[in-house]
């Protein structure tokens, strides 16, 4: 199970959860739960509800994952 693949999904952050989880829902409006990973730590970069965001998931559990990426927003 080491090899397998994971699933890259886009969505938006609809809460912010204790312990430093989000509330995510996908475009096909499935919710998640899921934690920041290390690198958009480690760069403090914040979450806001609202904000459009690449989700990691594994394939064994589909309403957890990982935010390994937010998407910018468009110029003012």
């Amino acid at each position: 199970m080491a090899g397998a693949k994971r699933v890259r999904v886009e969505g938006t952050v609809r809460a912010g959860l204790p312990r430093a989880l989000y509330l995510v829902r996908m475009d096909d409006g499935h919710e998640m739960t899921a934690h920041v990973a290390a690198g958009p730590r480690q760069n403090f970069v914040r979450l806001l509800v609202g904000d459009r965001v690449i989700v990691e998931l594994a394939p064994r559990d589909l309403t957890r994952g990982r935010i390994v990426e937010r998407k910018r927003r468009g110029s003012i």
